[in-house]
């Protein structure tokens, strides 16, 4: 029977990475598959990249097999309050980078990983468990295998959902993302070439649950026209392209990241409200340090011991723990309908606006979660 050195629980994109990340070491990698679920239909999620993810899948040799359909640069982003004002813009330009984010068609990616690992001669697929010194948990945020060990799972349901679509403009993107913050919802279109190069978008729409579910209850002109009036018209006329999804929103975060000969990663870990499209960022950026904790530790430390678990959790405590709570913090801000709370956080958008300085320190964060 073949040996293994590490078994890879959950075959997304973080659970994929991870594979081919850990086979370019020289390690033996069996990757099981998540568990069959139900057809939902086409998948129409689409992920923001910032530069850190977009290097590690150049790494693994899947960045540049991507179609040129399925990734679009953003170079612009304009963020705005409500009605009463409230305005910030980045550029890459401004910033002294190439693109502030690639958008990237999450089945396409999942796709590209999957033909990457076909040729990648340390990687098994199996259907069952197999005996390894280390097991990686990246079975996304209802991960069966997490709740066996000795892992709380803190999760606090906003009572949100988030809608996603992807839409046609009759207006060209201008490789511009557009968010839009208003009590209580967030709305971001994120510019993208399919189906239409140059006019397309990804959208993500997050809102209280009985709002949320009216919009997807109601016919697709209908909804069309209430992302119009959302949207001020702001990128034209939009057209739905797909169905549209609809998920529970939450922020949730595990006890331990690691323990005897086991480590979690990406939702299995940590899980933040999309506003900021920071989730996959974390998840990629846990592959990235577990691999190279791995690749740095000493000869004769076995995988499973504890310490490698030990120094992957110091790389990723802090950041994933910050981006949680600014993405909380930003919810509830936005969130909250008093008068006096909105004028205070339109007038800070706009002051931010005005500081070259802080807004390339909050681009470098994003850039590099």
């Amino acid at each position: 029977m073949k040996s293994f050195d590490v078994l890879v629980r959950g075959s997304g994109i973080v659970g994929q990475a991870l594979a081919l990340a850990l086979s370019r070491g020289g390690l033996q990698v069996a990757l099981r598959a998540n568990d069959a679920r139900p057809d939902s239909g086409p998948d129409v999620r689409a992920y923001a990249l910032n530069a850190a993810s977009v290097a590690l899948l150049q790494s693994l040799k899947v960045w540049d097999a991507l179609p040129a359909p399925s990734r679009t640069a953003v170079h612009d982003m304009h963020v705005e309050g409500d009605s009463s004002g409230g305005l910030i813009e980045f550029s890459a330009w401004e910033q002294r980078v190439g693109e502030l984010a690639w958008i990237v068609d999450a089945a396409v990616l999942e796709r590209e990983l999957g033909a990457a690992l076909r040729f990648a001669p340390h990687v098994a697929l199996v259907t069952g468990d197999v005996d390894a010194p280390l097991v990686a948990l990246c079975e996304g945020k209802a991960s069966g295998s997490r709740d066996r060990l000795p892992v709380h799972f803190d999760r606090h349901d906003y009572g949100h959902r988030a809608i996603a679509a992807r839409l046609v403009a009759t207006q060209p993107h201008r490789h511009t993302a557009r968010q839009w913050f208003r009590s209580p919802d967030v709305l971001a279109l994120l510019p993208f070439d399919t189906p239409q190069p140059g006019a397309s978008y990804a959208m993500v729409w997050s809102l209280p649950e009985a709002r949320a579910q009216a919009l997807l209850d109601l016919g697709d002109r209908a909804f069309e026209q209430a992302l119009l009036e959302a949207t001020g018209g702001a990128a034209g006329e939009l057209t739905l392209a797909s169905p549209r999804a609809g998920w529970p929103l939450s922020l949730a975060r595990a006890s331990a990241f690691s323990g005897p000969g086991w480590v979690l990663l990406g939702d299995a870990a940590h899980v933040v409200h999309p506003l900021a499209g920071q989730g996959l960022n974390l998840g990629l950026a846990d592959v990235a340090a577990l691999a190279r904790v791995i690749a740095e530790r000493e000869p004769w430390r076995g995988l499973g011991d504890e310490k490698i678990g030990r120094r992957y959790t110091r790389e990723r405590l802090a950041p994933t723990w910050a981006m949680g709570q600014i993405t909380d913090g930003l919810l509830q801000l936005f969130a909250h309908p008093a008068p006096a709370v909105r004028e205070l956080r339109n007038r800070g958008l706009t002051l931010v606006n005005q500081l070259p300085l802080v807004k390339r320190w909050l681009t470098a964060r994003a850039l590099d979660s």
